[in-house]
């Protein structure tokens, strides 16, 4: 009876150290410079979400890499180094559109463009040595969406950040665009959207033209760490009003 006990007894110790050291579930973002941008002062708002998540139960990913678009994100092999990693528990936060608007070409301009809409159309390039069948926008996010999913993992969209350009005293938004894409892409994927785009260009109203400036210091679409930061919040302000399981993750939720 004793060694049975002893048994009973260690079973317990081993199970509380599993739980204690549970590998804790992974946030990977994915995106382009206005998610993560090297170039200093300019930030992306996936470099200052760390702030607005508890990282004592989650960790951060930040995938994302400057110039990129959807197409070129998974051309270049790096949604595959992202699929490698991520498993069953683990959230997926994308948000492209800044590089898409170029005509799909074989020309420098046209190498990340991709075509409109959430459709399946397709255009074929011909390279040097292959030929490479260019989708929509909605097509590259579902294929995000889909095979994370297949992973386990959970996937929410995101609409793009809206760039520093006022008309009429209220900043341009991405609605009849990239913005409607994402959500149509979302919905029709019955998982959260965000729209980053509005919810940040409902801020930028208030602020005003001369407020907003100050977010981008070299351009207008690429901003410091303060303005980083407003769509951080951005971001944390759509799953907080959402569904999404990363809700429990928030800070001061």
């Amino acid at each position: 009876m004793k060694k049975y006990f002893k048994s009973f007894l260690l079973l317990i110790l081993l199970s509380s150290f599993a739980l204690l050291h549970k590998e804790k579930p992974t946030i990977y973002i994915i995106g382009d410079s206005t998610v993560r941008n090297t170039n200093r002062p300019q930030f992306g708002w996936g470099e200052m979400f760390y702030q607005f998540i508890d990282t004592t139960q989650i960790n951060i990913s930040n995938q994302a890499m400057a110039g990129r678009s959807t197409r070129t994100f998974i051309k270049e092999g790096r949604w595959d180094k992202v699929l490698s990693t991520i498993k069953a528990g683990d959230f997926l936060i994308m948000q492209f559109g800044h590089n898409e608007g170029s005509k799909p070409d074989t020309s420098k301009a046209g190498y990340r463009g991709v075509l409109k809409g959430t459709g399946e159309e397709t255009v074929s390039l011909q390279w040097k040595d292959s030929i490479e069948v260019v989708h929509t926008y909605g097509f590259y996010l579902r294929k995000f969406v889909r095979e994370a999913k297949a992973k386990g993992a959970t996937p929410v969209i995101c609409s793009m950040i809206p760039r520093n350009e006022f008309k009429d005293g209220k900043v341009l938004r991405a609605d009849k665009d990239y913005g409607k894409w994402a959500k149509e892409t979302a919905e029709q994927e019955g998982i959260v959207f965000i729209d980053l785009n509005g919810i940040t260009a409902d801020k930028y109203d208030k602020l005003g033209a001369e407020e907003v400036k100050k977010f981008f210091p070299g351009d207008h679409t690429h901003t410091n760490e303060a303005g980083a930061t407003v769509n951080a919040a951005s971001v944390a302000e759509g799953l907080k009003a959402s569904n999404s399981e990363l809700k429990k993750y928030l800070l001061n939720k």
